[in-house]
């Protein structure tokens, strides 16, 4: 066995008995939907943790105990704060006191629709300042396949420590899904793929210390980056094949959520996924991009993506012209005509309104000369376009004053059985109403 050998094994063995003993300190970078949520779990764990942010105001909530995230249980973040296991910081040097890394920064994609991994490229920066031997540095952000070791790996080896010898380099996709009462952080299975064999063995150690969920280990990073963009693209497409039935549905009469229900029935070769006013979040309206871009790469179009894109970012634009008709069809126009919009957020219960159809159909109303108004009890305000909105309180009045309520988000905590009662016209985009009382003017997406 020569040198080196002997050198990897000493470090991941080191490494592995501090993740084993719980004496590694242990940094998250990104202290948003995927990196808090972390950080909790893995103080909970009895490791010491720090989180890194570039955003002031996220340092001193965390270090305040004040949990701003909703799928974060707000006595967990306070408890490992007050016991001081979890802590937040601006200073990035603090990166050199850590032994493992985790990077869940923003993986947006650009105006020209292609990936913008420079919060990716900044963090692996500010890592490279304070990379040491031993450490190990995991990429959570959903990117394209190839980032950790095209991207990633050559600025920590510009340090002149090499990859699987001197310092551990792996990828393990993020799998938030906000709101969901049954999986979490916790909970759910982890993919991970290391550039080398000792790379993967000290991460899958560290999820495993971690995380109640199975931890799969796959050969490389570029296998665990495709996984996680085809989980994303497989609800991108069949998304877009709910919408489109949705679209001809209506044109045919028939109802889109009867027959949806009925096709699920069947206990085999089918599963069931809904129509709606539009794909919304960080992850399905975007992620499938970040693919069709590295196709081009190598000279492959990626076209039934493309496609389905098409077809969910048409659907503000469906409703919207929904809208328009049944507006018509009480003798008003959409000019001037008073638009109730229930949620702003993409999905239930949740307060992230990031790419949210909603957005685009108080563009298209305005544009239209509609007077919007928007109720969502999870997000008082929210800004689109450089202008700021301001959410009102839903009420009985308000609900009787407008011509037509459009339900764009199902809250829970929405009084569907008031909204029945009191509309003069009802839009549902959700099926939202199901056995509420609903009004004569009720019209199913």
């Amino acid at each position: 066995m020569n040198r080196e050998v002997f050198k990897t094994h000493d470090l991941s063995a080191e490494l592995m008995n501090k993740l084993h003993n719980k004496a590694a300190v242990i940094g998250v970078i990104g202290l948003g939907y995927v990196g808090l949520p972390l950080a909790v779990e893995k103080a909970k764990a009895g490791y010491h943790v720090i989180g890194f942010d570039v955003q002031e105001q996220k340092v001193n909530m965390v270090n305040s105990g004040y949990n701003y995230i909703g799928d974060v249980i707000d006595e967990d973040l306070r408890g490992m704060v007050d016991s001081g296991l979890l802590e937040a910081t601006l200073d990035y040097s603090f990166l050199s006191t850590v032994d493992t890394v985790a990077i869940c920064v923003p993986t947006p994609l650009d105006i020209y629709q292609q990936p913008d991994t420079s919060y990716v490229e900044k963090s692996t920066q500010e890592i490279a300042k304070y990379l040491h031997p031993g450490m190990l540095i995991v990429l959570e952000s959903t990117t394209y396949p190839g980032t950790t070791e095209e991207l990633v790996r050559p600025i920590l080896e510009s340090t002149g420590l090499k990859c699987g010898e001197d310092f551990f380099l792996a990828y393990s996709p993020e799998r938030i899904d906000p709101g969901n009462k049954l999986f979490n952080t916790k909970n759910t299975p982890k993919v991970v793929g290391g550039v080398t064999k000792a790379c993967s063995k000290v991460a899958e150690e560290l999820y495993k210390q971690v995380l109640d969920g199975e931890v799969y280990v796959v050969s490389s990073p570029a296998v665990a980056e495709m996984e996680k963009i085809y989980e994303n693209t497989f609800r991108h497409i069949n998304i877009a094949l709910a919408n489109e039935m949705a679209v001809l549905c209506n044109r045919m009469g028939i109802n889109v959520w009867e027959m949806i229900d009925a096709a699920k029935t069947k206990p085999y070769g089918f599963m069931a996924f809904y129509p709606g006013p539009g794909l919304g979040g960080h992850c399905i309206p975007i992620d499938p991009f970040y693919l069709t871009w590295k196709a081009r790469e190598y000279n492959y179009h990626t076209r039934l993506i493309e496609l389905a894109g098409e077809i969910n970012n048409s659907m503000p634009e469906f409703v919207v012209q929904k809208i328009g008709e049944i507006l018509n069809e009480d003798g008003k126009p959409i000019r001037g005509s008073k638009v109730y919009l229930l949620g702003v957020a993409y999905k239930k219960d949740i307060d992230d309104y990031r790419e949210s159809p909603v957005l685009k159909m108080i563009e298209l109303l305005q544009e239209r000369g509609a007077i919007v108004w928007v109720s969502d009890p999870h997000v008082p305000t929210f800004k689109y376009r450089g202008i700021n909105y301001e959410c009102i309180e839903l009420t009985e009045e308000r609900v009787a004053e407008a011509d037509i309520t459009v339900i764009a988000t199902d809250h829970s905590q929405f009084d569907f059985e008031m909204i029945g009662r009191e509309s003069k016209s009802l839009f549902d985009t959700r099926n939202a109403m199901k056995f509420n009382t609903k009004p004569e003017r009720y019209h199913l997406l």
